[in-house]
């Protein structure tokens, strides 16, 4: 069940609000930056060509081998190096989710050290899965190279892949893999306050928003 008990300001402080589209324009930013203050939003993601973002009073998050993941381990480092440069206090990189496919978790494991050591210890990092690609024995076993390599949350989908985005399952299975030790970035699909509210219960302690309005709208 949905834990209803949660106000509208306490899940605006759980989310990224988003805005990922290839077709954005900087005018789209901010208008993202200002909706995203007046809703009392956590952060603001954008694709790390948008940068630098005027985003005073909320983070800024940026995006890293988006959406593929398909890039090679320092070309991820050096577009995170860089987005962080340009003001980025968060990114959110994808891993290379054929490797998690094949079992290859030392592979995900050398690709998330990669991108940390590129950002430093005080920048964070949020890994992405892309959990609806992966069998729940990749999901763990991926799940379980991020922590180790270093990231700060643990996040279910780009939002772009076919096979789709957040569900609770996933979120849940990554909850108990990571045991709090870590934080659970539920995003991808997640479109009305009943479904950002499952997300919540099952474990995810941030929620990556394109459409935090209606979302939080519900709340009322």
């Amino acid at each position: 069940m949905s834990d209803t008990a949660l106000t509208r300001a306490q899940v605006a402080a759980m989310v990224d609000h988003t805005l990922l589209k290839p077709e954005a324009t900087p005018a789209d930013v901010a208008a993202l930056v200002e909706e995203g203050r007046s809703l009392g939003v956590l952060a603001v993601c954008v694709s790390p060509s948008m940068l630098p973002v005027t985003a005073e009073g909320l983070v800024t998050a940026a995006v890293v081998g988006f959406p593929s993941g398909k890039h090679h381990s320092l070309v991820k480092a050096s577009e995170a190096r860089l987005a962080v440069q340009q003001g980025a206090a968060e990114i959110d990189m994808v891993i290379d989710v054929g490797a998690a496919v094949a079992g290859d978790f030392n592979a995900v494991l050398a690709d998330v050290i990669t991108v940390r050591e590129a950002i430093g210890a005080h920048t964070v990092l949020k890994v992405i899965l892309e959990t609806a690609a992966l069998s729940e024995e990749s999901i763990v076993g991926a799940c379980r190279a991020a922590e180790q390599g270093g990231a700060d949350f643990v996040k279910t989908s780009t939002g772009f892949h076919p096979a789709g985005g957040a569900t609770v399952e996933a979120v849940k299975l990554l909850s108990e893999t990571v045991g709090g030790r870590i934080g659970v970035k539920a995003s991808g699909g997640i479109r009305t306050t009943e479904a950002a509210l499952d997300m919540i219960a099952a474990g995810a302690t941030r929620l990556g928003l394109s459409g935090s309005r209606a979302v939080l709208e519900g709340l009322q």
